[in-house]
Protein backbone atom coordinates (compact mmCIF):
# COMPACT_ATOMS: atom_id res chain seq x y z
CA UNK A 1 0.00 0.00 0.00
CA UNK A 2 2.56 2.47 0.84
CA UNK A 3 4.55 1.46 -2.48
CA UNK A 4 1.57 2.59 -4.45
CA UNK A 5 1.58 5.67 -2.15
CA UNK A 6 4.39 7.04 -2.87
CA UNK A 7 4.02 7.14 -6.94
CA UNK A 8 0.61 8.94 -6.48
CA UNK A 9 1.84 11.56 -4.51
CA UNK A 10 5.05 12.04 -6.91
CA UNK A 11 2.83 12.10 -9.34
CA UNK A 12 0.34 14.55 -7.53
CA UNK A 13 2.99 16.97 -6.71
CA UNK A 14 4.59 16.92 -10.29
CA UNK A 15 0.97 17.60 -11.25
CA UNK A 16 0.56 20.79 -9.01
CA UNK A 17 4.30 21.88 -10.06
CA UNK A 18 2.80 22.08 -13.78
CA UNK A 19 -0.19 23.25 -13.02
CA UNK A 20 1.57 26.33 -11.07
CA UNK A 21 3.80 26.71 -13.58
CA UNK A 22 1.28 27.25 -15.92
CA UNK A 23 -0.98 29.47 -14.39
CA UNK A 24 1.93 31.31 -13.76
CA UNK A 25 2.75 32.14 -16.96
CA UNK A 26 -0.61 32.39 -17.96
CA UNK A 27 -1.05 34.62 -15.83
CA UNK A 28 2.16 36.87 -16.54
CA UNK A 29 0.77 37.12 -20.18
CA UNK A 30 -2.37 38.46 -19.42
CA UNK A 31 -1.18 41.44 -16.85
CA UNK A 32 1.47 41.86 -19.81
CA UNK A 33 -0.15 44.85 -21.07
CA UNK A 34 -0.11 46.64 -17.70
CA UNK A 35 3.35 45.47 -16.82
CA UNK A 36 4.93 49.10 -17.22
CA UNK A 37 2.22 50.38 -14.74
CA UNK A 38 2.29 47.06 -12.17
CA UNK A 39 6.01 47.95 -11.91
CA UNK A 40 5.79 51.54 -11.18
CA UNK A 41 2.94 50.73 -8.86
CA UNK A 42 5.22 48.19 -6.62
CA UNK A 43 8.50 51.05 -6.92
CA UNK A 44 5.85 53.66 -5.44
CA UNK A 45 4.21 51.22 -3.04
CA UNK A 46 7.89 50.36 -1.62
CA UNK A 47 9.51 54.14 -1.67
CA UNK A 48 6.62 55.11 0.24
CA UNK A 49 5.56 52.39 2.36
CA UNK A 50 7.58 54.55 5.62
CA UNK A 51 4.77 56.95 5.11
CA UNK A 52 1.85 54.86 5.20
CA UNK A 53 3.55 52.97 8.31
CA UNK A 54 3.94 56.58 9.79
CA UNK A 55 -0.37 57.07 8.91
CA UNK A 56 -0.65 53.85 10.51
CA UNK A 57 0.68 54.77 13.73
CA UNK A 58 -0.82 58.03 14.24
CA UNK A 59 -4.33 55.86 13.22
CA UNK A 60 -3.74 51.90 14.25
CA UNK A 61 -6.71 49.94 12.52
CA UNK A 62 -7.70 52.42 9.72
CA UNK A 63 -5.62 51.08 7.03
CA UNK A 64 -7.94 52.51 3.93
CA UNK A 65 -7.18 56.26 5.53
CA UNK A 66 -3.63 55.90 5.67
CA UNK A 67 -3.57 54.24 2.10
CA UNK A 68 -5.39 56.68 0.68
CA UNK A 69 -3.51 59.28 2.13
CA UNK A 70 -0.54 58.19 1.02
CA UNK A 71 -1.71 57.81 -2.47
CA UNK A 72 -2.63 61.32 -2.64
CA UNK A 73 1.29 61.96 -1.25
CA UNK A 74 2.00 59.84 -4.40
CA UNK A 75 0.30 61.66 -6.95
CA UNK A 76 1.44 64.79 -5.27
CA UNK A 77 5.06 64.47 -5.11
CA UNK A 78 5.36 62.06 -8.22
CA UNK A 79 2.40 61.65 -10.91
CA UNK A 80 1.51 65.97 -11.54
CA UNK A 81 5.58 66.65 -11.27
CA UNK A 82 5.95 63.75 -14.25
CA UNK A 83 2.91 65.20 -16.23
CA UNK A 84 3.45 68.77 -16.13
CA UNK A 85 7.40 67.85 -16.97
CA UNK A 86 5.97 65.89 -19.78
CA UNK A 87 3.61 68.78 -20.81
CA UNK A 88 6.51 70.85 -20.68
CA UNK A 89 8.71 68.95 -22.75
CA UNK A 90 6.31 68.30 -25.51
CA UNK A 91 6.06 71.95 -26.01
CA UNK A 92 9.69 72.94 -25.90
CA UNK A 93 10.19 69.93 -28.13
CA UNK A 94 7.28 71.27 -30.83
CA UNK A 95 9.38 75.10 -30.24
CA UNK A 96 12.74 73.33 -30.76
CA UNK A 97 11.33 71.78 -34.29
CA UNK A 98 9.49 75.66 -35.24
CA UNK A 99 12.90 76.69 -34.70
CA UNK A 100 14.42 74.45 -37.54
CA UNK A 101 12.17 74.81 -39.45
CA UNK A 102 11.98 78.64 -39.56
CA UNK A 103 15.60 78.66 -40.08
CA UNK A 104 16.15 80.22 -36.24
CA UNK A 105 18.53 77.00 -35.42
CA UNK A 106 21.20 77.07 -38.60
CA UNK A 107 23.53 74.28 -38.14
CA UNK A 108 25.41 75.11 -41.09
CA UNK A 109 26.06 78.90 -39.74
CA UNK A 110 27.56 77.08 -36.72
CA UNK A 111 29.34 74.82 -38.43
CA UNK A 112 31.23 77.09 -40.25
CA UNK A 113 31.57 78.98 -37.02
CA UNK A 114 33.03 76.30 -35.50
CA UNK A 115 35.37 75.45 -38.84
CA UNK A 116 36.40 79.06 -38.71
CA UNK A 117 37.96 78.89 -34.75
CA UNK A 118 39.76 75.55 -35.41
CA UNK A 119 43.61 75.76 -35.47
CA UNK A 120 45.58 75.43 -38.43
CA UNK A 121 46.88 72.28 -36.85
CA UNK A 122 43.73 70.72 -36.16
CA UNK A 123 42.45 71.10 -39.78
CA UNK A 124 45.87 70.09 -41.14
CA UNK A 125 44.76 66.96 -39.15
CA UNK A 126 41.08 66.29 -40.24
CA UNK A 127 42.07 67.44 -43.84
CA UNK A 128 44.59 64.46 -43.51
CA UNK A 129 41.95 62.37 -42.47
CA UNK A 130 39.77 63.13 -45.50
CA UNK A 131 37.67 65.34 -43.22
CA UNK A 132 38.74 68.39 -44.23
CA UNK A 133 35.66 69.81 -46.09
CA UNK A 134 32.90 70.80 -43.38
CA UNK A 135 30.18 71.05 -46.29
CA UNK A 136 28.84 68.06 -46.72
CA UNK A 137 29.21 67.02 -42.84
CA UNK A 138 27.55 69.93 -41.79
CA UNK A 139 24.54 69.73 -44.38
CA UNK A 140 24.09 65.55 -43.37
CA UNK A 141 23.91 66.26 -39.70
CA UNK A 142 21.69 69.29 -39.71
CA UNK A 143 19.64 67.23 -42.45
CA UNK A 144 19.40 64.28 -39.85
CA UNK A 145 18.82 66.06 -36.56
CA UNK A 146 15.81 67.70 -38.72
CA UNK A 147 14.30 65.20 -40.37
CA UNK A 148 14.24 63.01 -36.62
CA UNK A 149 11.70 65.83 -35.26
CA UNK A 150 9.10 64.95 -38.34
CA UNK A 151 7.97 61.84 -36.52
CA UNK A 152 7.44 63.35 -33.96
CA UNK A 153 5.64 65.82 -35.24
CA UNK A 154 3.62 63.49 -37.41
CA UNK A 155 2.91 61.19 -33.86
CA UNK A 156 1.46 64.79 -32.33
CA UNK A 157 -2.16 63.55 -34.20
CA UNK A 158 -2.73 60.64 -32.63
CA UNK A 159 -2.20 61.99 -28.85
CA UNK A 160 -5.55 61.14 -28.13
CA UNK A 161 -4.61 57.28 -28.38
CA UNK A 162 -1.93 57.83 -26.61
CA UNK A 163 -3.49 59.82 -23.96
CA UNK A 164 -6.14 57.56 -23.45
CA UNK A 165 -4.03 54.78 -22.99
CA UNK A 166 -1.80 56.45 -20.34
CA UNK A 167 -4.05 57.30 -18.28
CA UNK A 168 -5.64 53.99 -18.36
CA UNK A 169 -2.07 52.53 -17.53
CA UNK A 170 -1.63 55.38 -15.04
CA UNK A 171 -5.12 54.20 -13.32
CA UNK A 172 -3.94 50.76 -12.98
CA UNK A 173 -0.82 51.94 -11.70
CA UNK A 174 -2.64 54.19 -8.62
CA UNK A 175 -5.05 51.27 -7.75
CA UNK A 176 -2.74 48.96 -7.84
CA UNK A 177 -0.60 51.09 -5.29
CA UNK A 178 -3.49 51.84 -2.66
CA UNK A 179 -4.41 48.27 -2.51
CA UNK A 180 -0.24 47.32 -1.82
CA UNK A 181 -0.03 49.87 0.65
CA UNK A 182 -3.14 49.20 2.60
CA UNK A 183 -2.45 45.00 2.40
CA UNK A 184 1.26 45.71 2.33
CA UNK A 185 2.28 43.27 5.71
CA UNK A 186 -0.62 40.17 3.59
CA UNK A 187 1.31 40.49 1.02
CA UNK A 188 4.52 40.08 2.12
CA UNK A 189 3.20 37.39 4.48
CA UNK A 190 1.79 35.20 1.66
CA UNK A 191 5.07 35.65 -0.46
CA UNK A 192 7.10 34.77 2.58
CA UNK A 193 4.93 31.37 3.04
CA UNK A 194 5.53 30.10 -0.34
CA UNK A 195 9.26 30.68 -0.33
CA UNK A 196 10.36 27.20 -0.38
CA UNK A 197 13.10 27.90 2.18
CA UNK A 198 13.70 27.64 6.37
CA UNK A 199 11.63 30.36 7.89
CA UNK A 200 14.39 32.51 9.24
CA UNK A 201 15.83 32.53 5.48
CA UNK A 202 12.58 33.74 4.35
CA UNK A 203 12.54 36.41 6.78
CA UNK A 204 16.25 37.64 5.72
CA UNK A 205 15.52 37.76 1.82
CA UNK A 206 12.56 39.60 2.05
CA UNK A 207 14.10 42.04 4.22
CA UNK A 208 17.15 42.45 2.14
CA UNK A 209 15.28 42.62 -1.06
CA UNK A 210 13.19 45.16 0.44
CA UNK A 211 16.10 47.05 1.48
CA UNK A 212 18.16 46.57 -1.60
CA UNK A 213 15.23 48.16 -3.95
CA UNK A 214 14.51 50.78 -1.96
CA UNK A 215 18.22 51.77 -1.46
CA UNK A 216 19.01 51.27 -5.25
CA UNK A 217 15.34 52.92 -6.67
CA UNK A 218 15.93 55.90 -4.25
CA UNK A 219 19.62 56.45 -5.48
CA UNK A 220 18.84 56.22 -8.99
CA UNK A 221 15.90 58.26 -9.13
CA UNK A 222 16.50 61.44 -6.63
CA UNK A 223 20.45 61.15 -8.42
CA UNK A 224 18.98 61.33 -11.68
CA UNK A 225 16.40 64.77 -11.34
CA UNK A 226 18.92 66.08 -8.82
CA UNK A 227 21.48 65.83 -11.88
CA UNK A 228 19.04 66.51 -14.59
CA UNK A 229 17.63 70.06 -12.37
CA UNK A 230 21.23 71.33 -12.05
CA UNK A 231 22.41 70.94 -15.33
CA UNK A 232 18.98 71.98 -16.38
CA UNK A 233 19.24 75.11 -14.22
CA UNK A 234 23.07 75.98 -15.56
CA UNK A 235 22.15 75.79 -19.05
CA UNK A 236 19.17 78.04 -18.71
CA UNK A 237 21.17 80.39 -16.69
CA UNK A 238 23.92 80.40 -19.50
CA UNK A 239 20.88 81.15 -21.95
CA UNK A 240 21.46 77.99 -23.77
CA UNK A 241 18.38 76.85 -25.95
CA UNK A 242 16.54 74.00 -24.69
CA UNK A 243 17.42 73.46 -20.95
CA UNK A 244 14.61 71.82 -20.09
CA UNK A 245 15.02 69.13 -22.86
CA UNK A 246 18.97 69.00 -21.71
CA UNK A 247 18.03 68.92 -18.25
CA UNK A 248 15.81 65.80 -18.77
CA UNK A 249 18.22 64.22 -21.57
CA UNK A 250 20.71 64.98 -18.20
CA UNK A 251 18.70 63.05 -16.10
CA UNK A 252 18.16 60.00 -18.30
CA UNK A 253 22.12 59.57 -18.69
CA UNK A 254 22.68 60.03 -15.08
CA UNK A 255 21.41 56.19 -14.78
CA UNK A 256 24.18 55.01 -16.34
CA UNK A 257 27.32 55.68 -14.09
CA UNK A 258 30.30 55.13 -16.62
CA UNK A 259 28.50 57.72 -19.22
CA UNK A 260 26.52 60.13 -16.95
CA UNK A 261 25.05 63.81 -17.66
CA UNK A 262 29.25 64.13 -19.09
CA UNK A 263 27.69 62.16 -22.46
CA UNK A 264 25.38 66.04 -22.28
CA UNK A 265 27.20 68.72 -20.86
CA UNK A 266 30.61 67.64 -22.78
CA UNK A 267 29.78 67.80 -26.22
CA UNK A 268 27.55 71.20 -26.01
CA UNK A 269 30.97 72.43 -24.02
CA UNK A 270 32.60 71.45 -26.55
CA UNK A 271 30.19 72.81 -29.17
CA UNK A 272 30.71 76.17 -27.27
CA UNK A 273 34.19 76.89 -27.43
CA UNK A 274 34.65 75.46 -31.06
CA UNK A 275 32.25 78.24 -32.16
CA UNK A 276 33.65 81.22 -29.73
CA UNK A 277 31.86 80.91 -27.02
CA UNK A 278 34.42 80.89 -25.00
CA UNK A 279 32.60 82.56 -21.81
CA UNK A 280 29.77 80.02 -21.78
CA UNK A 281 31.84 77.09 -22.42
CA UNK A 282 34.13 77.58 -19.51
CA UNK A 283 31.30 78.08 -17.32
CA UNK A 284 29.25 75.22 -18.48
CA UNK A 285 32.11 73.08 -17.99
CA UNK A 286 33.17 74.17 -14.92
CA UNK A 287 29.53 73.38 -13.81
CA UNK A 288 29.07 70.49 -15.16
CA UNK A 289 32.87 68.80 -13.80
CA UNK A 290 32.62 70.62 -10.05
CA UNK A 291 28.58 70.26 -9.64
CA UNK A 292 26.55 67.99 -11.56
CA UNK A 293 29.01 65.17 -11.96
CA UNK A 294 29.60 65.48 -7.83
CA UNK A 295 26.09 65.39 -7.52
CA UNK A 296 26.19 61.45 -7.70
CA UNK A 297 29.68 61.08 -5.54
CA UNK A 298 27.95 63.06 -2.55
CA UNK A 299 23.99 62.07 -2.63
CA UNK A 300 24.09 58.39 -3.96
CA UNK A 301 26.14 57.25 -1.17
CA UNK A 302 24.15 58.97 1.80
CA UNK A 303 20.69 57.86 -0.12
CA UNK A 304 21.94 54.25 -0.72
CA UNK A 305 24.38 53.39 2.05
CA UNK A 306 27.50 51.54 1.42
CA UNK A 307 25.67 48.06 2.42
CA UNK A 308 23.17 48.29 -0.55
CA UNK A 309 25.32 50.30 -3.06
CA UNK A 310 26.23 48.25 -5.98
CA UNK A 311 29.41 48.57 -8.13
CA UNK A 312 29.03 51.23 -10.64
CA UNK A 313 30.04 48.06 -13.49
CA UNK A 314 27.29 46.14 -12.10
CA UNK A 315 24.60 49.25 -12.57
CA UNK A 316 26.11 49.97 -16.07
CA UNK A 317 25.34 46.57 -17.23
CA UNK A 318 22.11 45.58 -15.76
CA UNK A 319 20.85 49.05 -16.51
CA UNK A 320 21.73 48.84 -20.28
CA UNK A 321 20.82 45.09 -20.22
CA UNK A 322 17.51 46.02 -18.84
CA UNK A 323 17.21 49.06 -21.43
CA UNK A 324 17.66 46.56 -24.22
CA UNK A 325 15.24 44.11 -23.05
CA UNK A 326 12.35 46.58 -21.47
CA UNK A 327 12.92 49.85 -23.40
CA UNK A 328 12.55 52.61 -20.76
CA UNK A 329 11.30 50.69 -17.28
CA UNK A 330 14.52 48.60 -18.20
CA UNK A 331 15.95 51.53 -16.67
CA UNK A 332 15.00 50.40 -13.18
CA UNK A 333 14.09 46.85 -13.65
CA UNK A 334 17.72 46.12 -14.90
CA UNK A 335 19.06 47.34 -11.09
CA UNK A 336 16.71 45.84 -9.14
CA UNK A 337 17.38 42.13 -10.75
CA UNK A 338 20.97 43.06 -10.30
CA UNK A 339 20.16 44.16 -6.29
CA UNK A 340 18.16 40.90 -6.08
CA UNK A 341 20.93 39.03 -7.77
CA UNK A 342 23.55 40.53 -5.02
CA UNK A 343 20.73 40.02 -1.96
CA UNK A 344 20.18 35.99 -2.97
CA UNK A 345 24.18 35.59 -3.16
CA UNK A 346 25.13 37.54 -0.11
CA UNK A 347 22.34 35.27 2.06
CA UNK A 348 23.78 32.05 0.42
CA UNK A 349 27.68 33.05 1.02
CA UNK A 350 26.26 33.85 5.06
CA UNK A 351 24.42 30.81 5.43
CA UNK A 352 26.30 28.29 3.64
CA UNK A 353 29.14 27.91 6.50
CA UNK A 354 26.31 27.38 9.26
CA UNK A 355 24.62 24.58 7.26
Amino acid sequence: MTGRQAPRGALERGFLMVLLVSATLAFAWLVGPFAGAILWGVIAAILFAPLNAALLRHAPGRPNLAAAITLMAVIAVAVVPAMLLGAALLSQAAATYASLQSGEIDFARGFASAEQHLPQAVRGWLADLGLGDFTHVRERIAHTFASSLQPLAGRALDIGQWALAFFLSLGVMLYLTFFLLRDSARILDRIESCLPLPRDQRSVLIARFVAVVRATIKGSLVVAVLQGLTGGIAFWMLGIGGALLWGVAMGVFSLFPAIGTAFIWVPVTAWLLLTGDLWRGGALFLVGFFIVSSVDNVVRPILVGRDARMPDYMVLIATLGGFELMGFNGFVVGPVIAALFIAVWDIFRDVRPAA
